[in-house]
């Protein structure tokens, strides 16, 4: 595969042995979201009326965006996509403040997500991912974590062989530098397919999972949300919840340290609510706040996003950053 990236090397405060600095690196996924709000309830064998949006999206991309637009200033992005809409990809990726490192497959296209948005607020997801679950270890070298103080795995890595080998890679070489790493378990759907267990075992090593309500249900076998947090906690060092309007449950050692109330707000579509959390969330971190600073940090960022159509920060809120392209 080829490769695209904003900068001709990785940037950050590191010296000449690669010890690590203040950035965040995401692995993970970008894809091309068509977001279909529909005001009536979707009529089967025949039309439903609906306002259609295309717009750059992806769990592992979303969460770089939300991490840049709420202040982490070294944010860089490994994912693989096709050639089909890479430019397109990369250039959004720029506008919104991230570094991004695209693998171009040479035969799989970009991942599409349908996002069907129900009067509600609430989606429902179709996907095709393409390229998305082609990213192999041959994309992946260890000295992508200089200068890198933290790093985040989107779940979906973990739904292909090949994604899981790179996972496995790279937390072993963020293990060896003392960097911690974060795992968003990203698709109830996907969990069932592959297996809770199977899922646990491969993201063992993880010190921070984020993931929501349906998705700890799954992990756990547990369906209160508190109890699936203290279960979760005493397998992960830190565990934060995601519950959607009702805030977030964190939660370590056994114990819920905190229930963050959601902000107010009026929800357009829930797409990346979660991904916005979780970038605000490890912005916050990477700057010093407290986990519980962080999960509101977090909750305030899922409550803007829900005020937005697609999983990103709205275009008047990108930043230019024109060093990302030199």
């Amino acid at each position: 595969m080829t490769e695209t990236t904003g900068a001709t090397g990785p940037t950050g405060t590191t010296d000449a042995t690669g010890a690590t600095g203040r950035g965040l690196l995401v692995i993970g996924d970008v894809v091309t979201d068509i977001v279909a709000r529909h005001d009536t309830p979707l009529a089967p064998a025949t039309d439903t009326a609906a306002r259609i949006t295309t717009l750059p999206g992806g769990a592992g991309a979303n969460v770089a965006c939300w991490a840049a637009r709420t202040g982490a200033e070294d944010v860089r992005l490994l994912a693989c996509v096709g050639a089909d809409t890479a430019d397109w990809h990369r250039e959004a990726l720029l506008r919104a403040g991230v570094r991004p490192h695209l693998r171009i497959h040479p035969d799989a296209p970009t991942a599409v997500v349908i996002s069907l948005v129900d009067p509600t607020a609430e989606r429902t997801l179709v996907t095709d991912s393409g390229a998305s679950l082609r990213l192999s270890p041959a994309d992946w070298q260890d000295t992508g974590l200089d200068g890198i103080a933290h790093l985040h795995l989107s779940g979906y890595l973990f739904f292909s062989g090949t994604g899981r080998e790179v996972a496995r890679a790279a937390m072993r070489a963020a293990r060896t530098r003392g960097v911690p790493v974060s795992v968003d378990p990203a698709s109830a759907g996907f969990i069932e397919g592959l297996g809770a267990d199977r899922l646990l075992e491969s993201i063992a090593e993880a010190d921070l999972i984020a993931p929501n309500r349906a998705e700890a249900e799954l992990l756990t076998g547990l369906t209160e949300p508190r109890e699936a947090a203290v279960k979760l906690s005493q397998r992960f060092p830190l565990v934060a919840l995601k519950l959607g309007g009702e805030g977030a449950l964190l939660a370590s050692a056994g114990t819920v340290l905190a229930h963050v109330p959601a902000s107010p707000t009026r929800p357009r579509d829930t797409t990346g609510a979660g991904d916005a959390f979780l970038g605000a969330f490890l912005a916050s971190r990477l700057a010093g706040a407290s986990p519980a600073e962080a999960t509101a940090a977090g909750c305030r960022a899922g409550a803007e996003a829900v005020t937005v159509i697609g999983g990103r920060p709205g275009p008047d809120r990108h930043r230019r950053r024109s060093d990302l392209r030199t």
